[in-house]
């Protein structure tokens, strides 16, 4: 019989990962989330709507998580109702968010006291790749574990990379999301004295696409965001950016390292959040950077 899939949290990314597990895999899909509309859309595509984050815990055999950060990782894991108290030896635990490289290993090894397996997976790139399955994924893991859950990775992503034991995946992600938002404060700047310097910005991300400063930033957030003045909301928000970021900064700090580029973008965030923008997507630091 074909392991049952478990989803809870089915935002911007995890409704399309579901729904991509369930129309790739093969296997059934039960999920949860606080919100019913997601539900409602995803029954059209066979995913059963559990009751609980519990109800999920007992019926699945490989549980997915797709939360915002670490309160709710812990909250979902470590409550009343949560994973832990309904967990039974066998299953495995995935964890798609960008978590606390330390909440990661702790929680890790509590699962691994009951026999449950645990991985950490967050997701890189779009909410476009996360409908097209073409995510990236960094996965912290033990070599069994990974064997088990990569086909189900492979529902939602094309590059997927085994970085190491439990909490690597974590690292990585961190330092992933660090450089790019560090690489975006870089070419809001640009953006700011070029045009003032008279310049038009157009010609300018253009030209820099053909030189030694072409980045996939520049082409998709550069481009796409900070060059049109666009930030939705229901995005990758400003919110969440500073969360990453201070999750970095901590592992930073644990190294006695202090990043100047990463506390100057954490600055960028900071300011952008405090004039209202902190639940539009992130590159809105361009605002703060190049009032208008």
């Amino acid at each position: 019989m074909a392991e049952t899939i478990g989803f809870i949290g089915l935002g911007v990314m995890g409704e399309p990962m579901c729904r991509n597990v369930a129309q790739r895999s093969g296997r059934p899909v039960i999920a949860y989330d606080l919100a019913p509309e997601p539900l409602e859309r995803l029954a059209a595509h066979g995913v059963t709507a559990a009751g609980s984050v519990a109800a999920v815990m007992r019926a699945a055999d490989i549980v997915m998580l797709v939360l915002p950060g670490g309160p709710q990782l812990e909250a979902v894991c470590r409550g009343a109702g949560g994973l832990l108290a309904h967990s039974r030896a066998g299953q495995t635990v995935v964890d798609h968010g960008t978590s606390p490289v330390a909440l990661t290993r702790t929680l890790a090894a509590e699962f691994a006291a009951l026999g449950v397996a645990y991985a950490d997976a967050p997701i890189a790139r779009t909410r476009q790749a996360a409908e097209a399955g073409t995510l990236s994924i960094m996965v912290g893991t033990n070599d069994t574990t990974m064997a088990r859950i990569q086909p189900i990775l492979a529902c939602c992503a094309d590059e997927i990379t085994h970085c190491g034991p439990v909490g690597s995946g974590q690292v990585v992600k961190l330092m992933n999301n660090m450089v790019l938002f560090q690489t975006v404060a870089a070419l809001c700047e640009a953006l700011a004295i070029g045009t003032a310097a008279g310049v038009d910005g157009k010609l300018l991300f253009e030209t820099l696409t053909k030189g030694s400063a072409d980045s996939f930033a520049l082409r998709n957030h550069g481009m796409k965001a900070v060059l049109p003045d666009t930030f939705p909301e229901r995005a990758f928000s400003t919110e969440y950016a500073l969360k990453d970021l201070a999750y970095a900064l901590d592992l930073a700090g644990q190294a006695g390292l202090v990043p100047r580029g990463a506390h100057a973008a954490r600055a960028y965030l900071s300011e952008a959040a405090a004039t209202g923008l902190g639940k539009n997507y992130w590159p809105a630091i361009s605002r703060v950077i190049r009032p208008a």
